[in-house]
Order: C-alpha cells, then structure tokens, then sequence
C-alpha cells in the first residue's frame, strides 16, 4: 500500500500531446519500411529466374535505401539531429532516382515488346491469309 501513496497524481507540465506533424512523420517513417521491405520482397522473387534478375536486384537495392532513409528519419525524430534528417533525404533521393531509372527502362520495355508484337503478329496473319486463300 505504501506503493500506492507515492503515485504523484498531478498533472506533469512536461507532457505534451504529439503534432499532428509528429503523427504524420511517425506513419511516413513506418509507411517507408513496408515499402521497403515489400519491395525487397518483390526483387527477390523477381531474381528466382535469370531474366527476372535483371530487374530483381535494382528492386532490391532501392528497396534497401528506402529502409535506411526511413532509419534515419527515425532517428531525426528520437534525436532531432540535423545530420539525420540530411542523410535521410539523401537515402530517399538515391531511391527516387533509381526508381526513376526503372521505370523509364521498363516504359521503353514495353513500347519495344508493343512494336515486336505487332511486328510478328501482321505477318502471321497475312500468312494465314494466304493459306486460307489456297485452300478455298
């Protein structure tokens, strides 16, 4: 019972509810990390094949660099410290312009394997075509 009479039942003047800032960067910060881990997820499953490799183990680096920006925003906001945060942005920048680099290797993918497929397609219809037209 002696426990109990100690417990200061004041209200602290120290706490403070977090910012709404405070809440978005803390769901940004684990918003990163499944990201992350999803993405590296995803590269290793892309790896299982030899083509597949090709564009698995880009994923899985920025997928690695999403993780580490989001550690160092975590320790932005435990630490405020500044070097955090830099290196953060840093880490998330190095992850924007890979990400970039994909997705414009795989826009010219896919216009050039559109062109190949019609390129063979028209041709193997006009060949049926004219098998058709012998057989009649």
């Amino acid at each position: 019972m002696d426990q109990l009479d100690n417990i200061n039942l004041e209200p602290e003047d120290n706490f403070k509810p977090p910012t709404y800032f405070q809440m978005i960067f803390t769901q940004m910060i684990k918003d990163m990390k499944f990201v992350g881990m999803f993405v590296i997820i995803m590269g290793a499953l892309n790896c299982l094949s030899i083509i597949g490799a090709i564009i698995g183990i880009p994923y899985i680096f920025i997928g690695m660099r999403i993780r580490e920006a989001a550690e160092q925003f975590e320790i932005f906001r435990m630490t405020n410290d500044a070097r955090a945060m830099r290196m953060g942005f840093e880490l998330q920048s190095k992850y924007f312009k890979i990400i970039k680099i994909l997705i414009i290797v795989m826009l010219v993918l896919m216009v050039i394997g559109i062109i190949l497929f019609f390129a063979l397609l028209i041709p193997f219809i006009s060949t049926i075509y004219e098998y058709q037209q012998y057989g009649s």
